[in-house]
């Protein structure tokens, strides 16, 4: 099978780590494809950033159908436009959150988030609120910027172990999900610290998809994913629109 990962934002060094973890799972005959998006935001800090980041997810999705892509994972811990993407194709779309909170729930009773920089507390608890889980997650924050990881990798994965040390001890998280497609690599060395599983989102989300390609499932079209109704769009989001046919006006 073949899977592209997109990573929402700007930073090719991020998209060059989202590959390698997805590769460390990828099974004999799984291609690896890692995207940056034609237009993106340098990180994803913020509501504002998850929003201008859409766009260029949903552009990616676009050429990757017209590619013979089987599969795509959203590599960034809010799951921007994850369901827009869904209603784009009928192949596979994963987030990363969503991925990795189904994983440690089967590992774990009590699940915290160790995320980046405390405005984004918010994004993610609505998040887990949307995927029916704030009754056993908790969101922790860090100091850390996104960029900050490519600019001092040791004191912001130093940051990051304190905070997940004080999930474990204060919170009684009993698994730990790492929000930043930047912590990748981080994963197994804090997990043998912790004592508690330590999932990191780019892995899980490229074993889902595997999993879901492996058994032949697709996006459901029957009513929430269907595909979106032929209209125009103007300006810079003139690509995703066309003009409804005939029989799209006698369905309607």
């Amino acid at each position: 099978m073949k899977i592209m990962i997109i990573n929402p934002n700007s930073s090719q060094d991020m998209t060059d780590a989202d590959a390698v973890a997805a590769r460390t799972v990828a099974r004999e005959g799984t291609e690896i494809v890692a995207v940056t998006p034609e237009y993106a935001p340098a990180s994803i800090e913020s509501f504002y950033d998850e929003y201008l980041c859409v766009p260029g997810i949903l552009n990616e999705i676009r050429k990757g159908d017209e590619q013979g892509f089987d599969a795509y994972v959203i590599a960034c811990y809010g799951d921007p436009g994850l369901h827009a993407a869904r209603e784009m194709t009928d192949k596979p779309v994963i987030g990363l959150a969503e991925a990795s909170l189904y994983f440690a729930c089967q590992l774990a009773a009590r699940v915290a988030i160790v995320t980046i920089i405390p405005r984004f507390r918010v994004p993610v608890v609505d998040m887990v609120a949307g995927y029916g889980l704030s009754h056993k997650v908790i969101v922790r924050t860090t100091p850390v910027y996104v960029l900050d990881v490519e600019k001092d990798y040791d004191g912001s994965m130093e940051k990051l172990r304190q905070e997940c040390f004080r999930a474990r001890d204060e919170d009684d998280a009993e698994a730990i999900c790492l929000d930043c497609a930047g912590f990748a690599e981080f994963a197994d060395s804090l997990e043998a610290e912790l004592g508690i599983p330590v999932l990191d989102g780019v892995v899980c989300a490229t074993m889902m998809a595997q999993s879901i390609f492996e058994v032949g499932r697709k996006t459901s079209k029957y009513r929430t994913y269907k595909f979106p109704e032929r209209k125009a769009f103007t300006g810079l989001l003139q690509q995703f629109g066309s003009e409804p046919t005939a029989a799209d006006v006698a369905a309607e």
